[in-house]
């Protein structure tokens, strides 16, 4: 009896010990963040840097892509099954996480781009030193935007391999992001 307390006790130590060192981590899946981070790179995010400060232009983001970046999926009842007894963990692994910058926030107004094919927000032209490819105009495609409430744009640094607040212009919401979908800040790369 006291042999499986103690397997029960040291599994549930184990369960908060994984939990706290991977509930804010994230695996990089592509290239849409290259240069600055590759495919397989681990990235932490700080879950609590918007409670009191506001997103900043800039600021490389994870957040919630479902219903977005992200199309509903179906899920079958097994995975249903394991993502609720995960949930219970608190442990519910994100599937629709996506890392991108934020390049405006509200009240900005977005074009692409100016003679020399860099973004422009609210006028001025945007110095991107972080872009895969600089040499390349800042999009494919041009765009003017102003950005709601409640909401941010988001680019990937891999311009021409990015599905980003760009591929959704068209769509409810125009490509922007509700801050609340935020997850937070990118703080460490590993």
């Amino acid at each position: 009896m006291l042999t499986g307390l103690l397997l029960l006790i040291t599994m549930i130590a184990g369960v908060f010990i994984f939990r706290a060192y991977n509930v804010n981590t994230y695996t990089i899946p592509s290239a849409s963040m290259e240069p600055g981070l590759q495919i397989g790179d681990r990235i932490e995010v700080d879950p609590d840097a918007y409670e009191t400060n506001e997103p900043q232009s800039g600021d490389v983001v994870v957040f919630d892509g479902s219903g977005s970046f992200y199309p509903y999926e179906s899920e079958t009842t097994m995975k249903r099954f394991f993502d609720g007894a995960l949930n219970l963990l608190g442990m519910t692994p994100q599937h629709n996480a996506v890392v991108k910058r934020i390049i405006g926030v509200p009240g900005d107004t977005i074009e692409c781009c100016d003679s020399s094919g860099r973004l422009k927000v609210n006028g001025e032209s945007l110095d991107e030193p972080y872009l895969a490819e600089p040499d390349r105009p800042a999009s494919s495609s041009p765009f003017l935007v102003e950005v709601p409430e409640n909401r941010v744009f988001l680019l990937g640094d891999n311009r021409y391999d990015s599905i980003d607040s760009r591929a959704l212009l068209g769509a409810p919401g125009g490509g922007m992001i509700q801050k609340t979908k935020i997850y937070g800040p990118v703080i460490s790369t590993r």
